[in-house]
């Protein structure tokens, strides 16, 4: 039996607290678990917790899907990069900020995330990316092929970009508190 990474005190969470001073964006492939280790992540810090994939369903009143389908990927980046650029200028230091699987890949994005908040890569290997998208059907990227193979391909491809976040924790098959407890170690040693 493997003992996960326990959660710091709370005299240690406050301390960390107070250190942070930019928003908190999670990024790294579809399926990594961004925004369920996001919300955990916020709620331990006492901050807000947005997911930027649903500003912008909100934002277009339609579904990331139909918004592939309609308009092309190239039009649904351009929207991500303005969504993420108005919840950075919005939310100030209190927030953690999930984005899309592709948002850091997209080099105007990517920078704008680095110059404006602490970037946080979280990765896992393919096997449990792969398990984890298999059960959501919606995820235009993965349609109309292997999605070991899809996945694979796009981890390899992507890599480079996530790197350049200061912060890079894995996520793997484990409960999502022990991925909220080793960003707490990173982020603690990176601040």
């Amino acid at each position: 039996m493997t003992i996960g990474t326990p959660l710091p005190d709370d005299a240690t969470i406050r301390a960390l607290r107070q250190r942070i001073d930019r928003p908190l964006v999670l990024v790294g492939m579809m399926g990594v678990g961004k925004s369920t280790v996001g919300k955990k992540l916020a709620a331990v810090l006492g901050m807000k917790f947005v997911d930027a994939d649903e500003e912008i369903v909100e934002a277009a009143n339609m579904s990331i899907p139909e918004i592939f389908d309609e308009f092309g990927e190239a039009y649904f980046r351009d929207g991500e990069k303005r969504v993420i650029a108005r919840l950075l200028e919005d939310q100030g230091c209190n927030c953690v900020i999930a984005t899309g699987g592709g948002a850091f890949v997209q080099e105007d994005t990517r920078e704008m995330i680095l110059e404006h908040a602490i970037a946080i890569w979280l990765d896992s290997d393919v096997d449990t990316l792969v398990e984890r998208v298999s059960r959501n059907d919606r995820r235009p990227l993965l349609r109309g092929g292997d999605t070991r193979e899809i996945v694979t391909r796009m981890k390899a491809e992507r890599e480079a970009s996530y790197a350049q976040a200061p912060i890079k924790v894995q996520s793997n098959s484990g409960p999502h508190n022990e991925a909220v407890a080793r960003i707490l170690k990173e982020l603690d040693e990176w601040l």
